[in-house]
């Protein structure tokens, strides 16, 4: 239960927006009280991870153009483009965007590896946002190998617990901040993605670069996963100095209809 599962992994949330580098290269120490004593004028947004003092925190990534994209070399590139300005006489500013629907903090539908699926609509639209929210464990995984059967029995999961978020040497790496797309990336392999599947009432997986899967098991571990439609996936997680333990995570995609990926935002309440 989650009773059992709070007494075991309750740590205490990180809360320092220190703790949490820009990939943007901007200086997080600028504060409301900053901006408040500088002049009308001096326009600095404040750019944040943790909310409500310490209470929430942003586990989704920021979207730039140096953000690793799949098996890019060169990062996301341009995506982003302002399509009327208010500078030429627009009424009003208007950007428009575009990029992989896999690309940063996203979800998998279960279209993205099953054609049938596909087909049949089973889009992001579809997926349960009753799973995608509510009681969610954050566990480290050891760093010295990819997610296998053997691991996840290490990890001694609870039954009934159902949304676990796994670090891994992919945090510690900061992959997610480098523009290189990285193969060499931590994620499940097939052993360890059907051990989960049978062994426990997990619903919800997060994991902390662009795949769930480890790259030498991309394909297999993905079909573990989605064949049931049950399990929901949620890749590019930012879990940078997150105390181990109980939250409450929030996750929304995007409402697009046909697409088997979409960005989200996710976020977790202490």
């Amino acid at each position: 239960t989650f009773a059992v599962a709070h007494a075991v992994f309750r740590f205490a949330v990180a809360t320092s927006d220190a703790a949490y580098p820009s990939a943007y290269g901007l200086d997080q120490s600028c504060t409301a009280a900053t901006v408040s004593a500088s002049s009308a004028d001096d326009l600095v947004p404040v750019r944040r991870e943790v909310y409500g003092g310490g209470r929430i925190i942003d586990i989704s990534h920021r979207y730039h153009s140096e953000m690793p994209s799949w098996e890019s070399s060169d990062g996301l590139g341009h995506f982003l483009w302002l399509a009327k300005t208010m500078k030429n006489g627009s009424l009003a500013n208007n950007s428009e965007m575009k990029l992989p629907t896999h690309t940063g903090t996203h979800v998998d539908a279960p279209g993205h590896v099953f054609d049938h699926y596909f087909d049949a609509g089973f889009d992001v639209d579809t997926l349960d946002l009753d799973v995608l929210n509510g009681p969610a464990l954050l566990v480290d995984v050891p760093r010295d190998k990819n997610i296998t059967a053997e691991v996840m029995k290490s990890l001694n999961i609870p039954k009934g617990v159902r949304r676990v978020l796994f670090r891994t040497l992919n945090t510690d790496r900061r992959l997610m901040y480098k523009k290189e797309f990285d193969t060499s990336y931590v994620g499940f392999m097939k052993d360890g993605a059907q051990w989960l599947a049978d062994n426990t009432d997990i619903k919800l997986v997060g994991i902390d670069y662009l795949s769930v899967a480890a790259f030498a098991d991309l394909i297999p571990a993905h079909l573990v996963f989605l064949q049931g439609r049950d399990i929901i996936l949620v890749e590019g997680l930012k879990l940078d100095d997150v105390q181990p333990g109980i939250y409450s995570v929030h996750c929304l995609p995007l409402r697009l209809v046909g697409a088997e990926g979409s960005p989200i935002r996710c976020i977790l309440i202490k």
